[in-house]
This record gives structure tokens, sequence and C-alpha cells, in this order.
């Protein structure tokens, strides 16, 4: 038989059936350890201690490892645990080039406690390829981090093309897919080596566990590195967290393709108002970058997008103090449609537009939301 699409993977959670029971839902195994045989032996073939892995862990890794189309995946107790094992897993005086364009807590564990540590970190807008090849330097430069659509201004980077720059130059590349998910884009196919997940959001999509997750093209020495960072470090997601975000992730297809349908509704609507400066959505034309954005993101092209007002900061504030179906809070990808101030969030270190307001679309009806934002402005 051929493989199954990953929605139907998704939606079976891999073809589970408990094999003793015929439970077509996996089980919570909350062990901290298990025993071994009477020859000492284990006995179900975890190592003997949950900090390193789990049979709820199992379920979850192998059913985002076929999604992302990777050979092996680690859940992480949070996002920035994973991204913090990717950093991690290098070493000090090593040379890493990252997006500028990024999550602002990426950014700020970089610079206070990466760099710090002993990581020499270039910043460069990855959207650019002349300037990544001018940064990246051969046989030093050991990883190239991106994230594409980049929050909170959903900017493109064309993965393939920096994949091959970094290839050259003996690097691998990690890309965080948090706001794309498996849905829209599947980074590995594109050469990324890691992909990176805050399964907080999209992954999860019930706004209800803090998780993370990081996907390998490979099981090579930087897997087995970041591997050896989530055991000792103890950075790893308990087995009810990993239970709920296998359940989220078996309506993934669904949750993200309705959001994304939405957005695209929601952006269209909303390009040429006169209340509104720019709609940053990488759906829309004429947004930089959607030619690449066509090309690589494949499902969609999300449920998060940006507008900037056209009576600047006062006008942005204004207009979230008056949405009433919106919900007023930072996260993104759960079944609730949010929608937040980046500058006012992220603080006086900001470099977000402080007419920018962030949306993360959920599963209203479209018209509903529509409306409401017409009501705000």
């Amino acid at each position: 038989m051929a493989e199954h699409r990953p929605e139907t993977l998704a939606a079976r959670a891999d073809g589970y059936v408990c094999r003793e029971t015929g439970a077509v839902t996996p089980p919570i195994h909350p062990s901290s350890t298990y025993a071994r045989d009477e020859q000492y032996e284990k006995i179900g073939g975890h190592r003997g201690y949950s900090r390193d892995d789990n049979p709820t862990y199992d379920v979850a890794e192998q059913l985002l490892a076929k999604l992302e189309g990777g050979a092996a995946a680690k859940l992480f107790a949070s996002g920035m645990a994973a991204i913090a094992s990717v950093f991690q897993a290098l070493s000090p005086g090593d040379h890493v080039v990252v997006g500028r364009d990024m999550y602002f807590g990426t950014s700020k564990y970089l610079r206070e406690i990466a760099i710090p540590w002993g990581l020499e970190i270039e910043f460069v807008d990855t959207a650019d390829l002349e300037a990544v090849e001018r940064v990246v330097r051969p046989g030093a430069t050991k990883l190239v981090y991106i994230e594409t659509p980049a929050n909170p201004t959903w900017k493109i980077t064309d993965i393939a093309a920096v994949a091959a720059i970094a290839h050259a130059a003996g690097a691998a590349l990690a890309a965080d897919s948090t706001t794309a998910s498996p849905v829209i884009t599947r980074p590995i196919e594109h050469g990324a080596d890691l992909v990176i997940h805050s399964a907080t959001k999209y992954l999860n999509g019930h706004s209800d566990v803090l998780a993370g997750a990081v996907v390998a093209a490979r099981e090579d020495a930087l897997w087995e590195r970041i591997g050896k960072c989530r055991f000792l470090a103890g950075g790893i997601l308990g087995p009810f967290e990993a239970w709920l975000l296998l359940r989220g992730m078996r309506t993934l297809y669904v949750r993200v393709r309705h959001a994304s349908d939405s957005a695209m509704r929601i952006a269209r609507h909303f390009e040429g108002h006169k209340a509104v400066a720019q709609v940053c959505y990488p759906g829309l034309p004429e947004f930089p970058g959607h030619d690449i954005a066509a090309r690589q993101m494949t499902g969609g092209f999300g449920g998060m997008l940006s507008l900037r007002l056209a009576g600047g900061g006062e006008a942005a504030v204004a207009m979230i103090r008056k949405v009433k179906l919106f919900v007023r809070a930072t996260s993104l990808g759960g079944v609730e449609s949010l929608i937040e101030h980046r500058a006012t969030i992220e603080g006086e270190d900001s470099d977000v537009p402080a007419d920018l307001l962030r949306l993360s679309v959920g599963l209203e009806a479209v018209e509903d939301l529509i409306a409401d934002l017409e009501q705000a402005l």
C-alpha cells in the first residue's frame, strides 16, 4: 500500500491502535522510570528514565517526523527550550548566521544568553541572498538559522536558496517553521537540516499546552548533540502535555487550512482600506516575497497576518481597545482569534513598528471577524 498523505497520518495518529485493548487513542504513560527484567535487560526498550524518553513522547515524535518528512523528532518543554537546544549543541567560538527578522524571544535569547556564552552570531536579512553570502564563512560557519514567515512582519526567506549557501559553506540550515506548520511548508523538502516549532502554537492548536519540537532531516552528529542537550539539561515535555499535543496534531490540517482561508479573506478585504496603510500577508500578490512564498508555501499562506494602520501607533492602540470578538492576547495558532500590539508587548527594545497589529486568525466565521475589525477601525 502506498504511503498515506500527511493529513491522513495526522488524523489517525499515524495509524495508532493499541494491540492489547484495541483503543484508538494512545494512552498517557506518566511513569518516570522503567523496570528491567531478571537478566537486567530493558523490558520495553526505554533507557530507564523519562527525562530521556517515554512511550507517550514516542507516538507524538514519530508522527511529527513523518508530517515534516524528517528522520526523527524530539519534543521539548517549550519552543524556547527547543531553540536553545539547537544553539547549545554548538561549541563556544562557533560562527552562526541568524536571520534579523524573527520572534522577539529568540532574539533576546541569542543576545543575552548565546552570545555571552561564546557563540559568534551575525544577524542578517536572510531575504537578501547576497547579504547572506557575504557573512557566511566557508569552513567556519556552523549553522545558518532562519525563520519564515518571520514574526510579526511575515517576511519571506527563500529556504532552498539559503540552504544552498549554507551547505556550500559546510554549515547546517535550521528553519523555525512555527507559523507555517507542516501543513503550509515542509522546510526539509527545500534543503533544511533542522525544523523548529513552538508546538504551543499550530501543532497543539488549543492554547492549553506549552511545548516545543525539533525535527531532523537525518540523525547525524548535530542531532545527537541536540538530544544530549535535552537529556542533560532536562528540558523535556511532560507525558500529559505530550498527549495533549498529539491530540492537537490530529486536527492540524483541518484547523490550519480553515485559518489560512480566513486569513486570506481578511487580507483581501482590508487591502486598500482607507484606515490601513499596509496588510502584511504573504498570500497577497503585492507582498514582497510573494513569488517565493507561493513556491514554498504549498498548503496556503497561513493564519497569521498584520495590519499597519494609516493613523500610526495611536490609531493602532485605539483600534485594539475597541475589538469585541478578537481576544487581546499574546500567542497564536489557537482556535480563537487573537490580536496584539507587538511593540507594546516587546517593550523599549522592540523594532516592530508602532502602527502594527498582529492577528492570529482562528476558527470563527470569517464574516464575524471582518465585521469586528471594521467596527474597531
